[in-house]
């Protein structure tokens, strides 16, 4: 997987954690970064923030019905976000193959989280795989 990809990963990430903190839509941090010129918003950031935020309503209830021992408000909020894109890419974008999906999402964790989420965000994300044919509606 190229490294643009990751590093838009990692942007589209950062848009989800951003609307989060600051109790805004998606769109409006999307439209924000566009209105500053750097670091530039690409394409693939902004479809993958905005798909992931279509979902999230359903992706939460996976994410806490699928997580061992932890709900998903006491998450840290860049493992939430992370989970919530490699849960998306895993279970609705066709064009990404399930081990991707999950390296990806755990790439992600190493660069922006702590020592202790890749493994956790590997986990989650393996129940989900596990469970994807019943999942993905």
């Amino acid at each position: 997987m190229s490294g643009a990809r990751r590093k838009a990963r990692r942007r589209a990430v950062e848009v989800l954690y951003e609307a989060e903190l600051r109790n805004t839509t998606v769109a409006a941090v999307i439209d924000r970064r566009r209105a500053q010129t750097e670091p530039p918003i690409n394409e693939f950031t902004e479809q993958l923030a905005a798909a992931v935020d279509e979902r999230r309503g359903r992706i939460d209830e996976l994410l806490d019905e699928y997580a061992i021992g932890w709900t998903l408000e006491r998450m840290p909020v860049v493992d939430r976000n992370v989970l919530r894109m490699g849960a998306y890419e895993l279970l609705w974008a066709d064009d990404i193959p399930d081990g991707v999906a999950i390296a990806e999402a755990v790439a992600v964790a190493k660069e922006l989280s702590t020592d202790d989420s890749p493994a956790f965000i590997n986990g989650l994300l393996s129940r989900l795989m596990e469970n994807k044919a019943e999942l993905a509606l």
